[in-house]
């Protein structure tokens, strides 16, 4: 194994890191606008909530473990025809987005979901006896009070999204999961396998970093 730079292709590295972060904001960005809704619709569905709904309840919660439950790299390949057919293609940055949002987004609703529970059952109420409706109950007293716990979760999903990025190389998603893939493995260019691993490691603490910091903004002092 060859432990020196000599091999490091520099711009391949920089593009693979674009690459990454193209991926990775777009992903998560997908996965707020999916999981957030959803997220808000179980909380609202399960027993002894606005709209409660058990049967609904039960399917779409039966839905989000099955999603949850499957192995990110096994859902990837599963939704190759699914990816093909919203994107046009299974390969690069591009046919990496929807198996990213599709495998995360059922996660961040679960971080949701827990979130909303934590709220206060008697702000809810006290709400409700103001005569306010669903809608003014979640934008104005749901969402406010459990946005330390919503930033929390977008942060976790974040960062298990940057792994979920990694590991869509092996499909040819691109990115330095790729470039580790293609020649830190398959070429024993141990050299390129560190220098994206540590790019990775940087992005995860700074991502975990920014989100830390804005929950103890967000948090009640």
């Amino acid at each position: 194994m060859d432990w020196t730079l000599e091999n490091v292709d520099w711009s391949e590295i920089a593009e693979g890191t674009i690459d990454t972060l193209t991926m990775l904001g777009f992903s998560t960005l997908f996965t707020i606008l999916i999981g957030l809704p959803l997220g808000i619709i179980l909380f609202l569905t399960s027993r002894g909530q606005l709209l409660q709904n058990q049967v609904f309840y039960a399917i779409a919660s039966f839905v989000v473990n099955i999603l949850r439950s499957v192995p990110f790299i096994i859902l990837m390949i599963l939704l190759i025809p699914v990816t093909k057919v919203i994107v046009g293609t299974s390969l690069g940055v591009l046919g990496a987005i929807p198996p990213l949002v599709i495998g995360a987004a059922p996660f961040f609703a679960r971080l949701v979901e827990t979130s909303l529970r934590e709220v206060d059952r008697g702000v809810i109420e006290a709400a409700q006896s103001m005569g306010a409706s669903n809608w003014q109950i979640i934008w104005n007293v749901l969402l406010p009070e459990s946005r330390p716990g919503l930033v929390a979760g977008i942060t976790i999903t974040t960062v298990a999204l940057v792994s979920y990025t990694a590991m869509s190389g092996v499909i040819g998603g691109g990115g330095l999961g790729d470039l580790a893939i293609r020649y830190g493995y398959q070429r024993f260019q141990t050299d390129v396998m560190i220098v994206t691993v540590i790019i990775l490691l940087v992005l995860v603490q700074i991502l975990q970093s920014l989100g830390d910091r804005l929950v103890m903004r967000f948090s009640r002092k």
